[in-house]
C-alpha cells in the first residue's frame, strides 16, 4: 500500500465515521484519549487536521510533547487506521477557516464546551510519519511509513 492508497482510505473512513480518537501524552508520561472531529484536507498532504482550543488540556499536552496518534474506523469496525506522527498547533486565521469549513457542522459538542471563546481557536495538524491499515476480519495489516 502506498501513501497515496492508504490517504485515500483514511479520507473515506473518516467521511463515514465522522469522528476518531486522538491520544497524546502529558509531561509526567501520562497517555490521554479523546474523541475528535478530524478532517483531511485535499491542498495539505499527508496531514490530518481537527481543532480545539488553546484552553484544553490536549493543547498543552501537545506544547510539552509533540507527538500523537490517531485511531480511526469504520462505524461498522472492518477497516482500522492508526496514525502516528509530529503534531503542530496552528492558530493561522486561515487554516482555521478551512478546518471550520470541513468540520464545523459536527462540532456539536465542541461547541457547547466552547462557544463563548472562538479567539481561542487552534488547529491541530498531525503530520503524519506512519500508518497501519488494520482490515481485521480478512487479517489484514499494512504500515506505510511518511517520508
Amino acid at each position: 500500500m502506498t501513501q497515496h492508497e492508504i490517504m485515500t482510505e483514511l479520507e473515506m473512513i473518516i467521511e463515514d465515521a465522522k469522528t476518531a480518537v486522538l491520544a497524546t501524552v502529558d509531561n509526567t508520561g501520562c497517555p490521554h484519549i479523546r474523541w475528535m472531529t478530524p478532517t483531511i484536507l485535499k491542498d495539505r498532504k499527508n496531514a490530518i487536521f481537527t481543532i480545539t482550543s488553546a484552553d484544553f488540556d490536549k493543547a498543552a499536552q501537545l506544547k510539552e510533547n509533540c507527538h500523537g496518534e490517531w485511531l480511526i474506523q469504520t462505524r461498522l469496525l472492518d477497516t482500522i487506521v492508526t496514525a502516528r506522527g509530529r503534531i503542530n498547533l496552528l492558530d493561522n486565521s486561515s487554516i482555521k477557516n478551512e478546518v471550520l469549513e470541513a468540520i464545523g457542522p459536527r462540532l456539536t459538542t465542541f461547541w457547547r464546551l466552547k462557544a463563548d471563546e472562538e479567539s481561542s481557536l487552534i488547529v491541530i495538524e498531525t503530520v503524519i510519519e506512519e500508518a497501519v491499515y488494520f482490515k481485521p476480519m480478512k487479517g489484514l495489516k499494512q504500515k506505510v511509513k511518511f517520508t
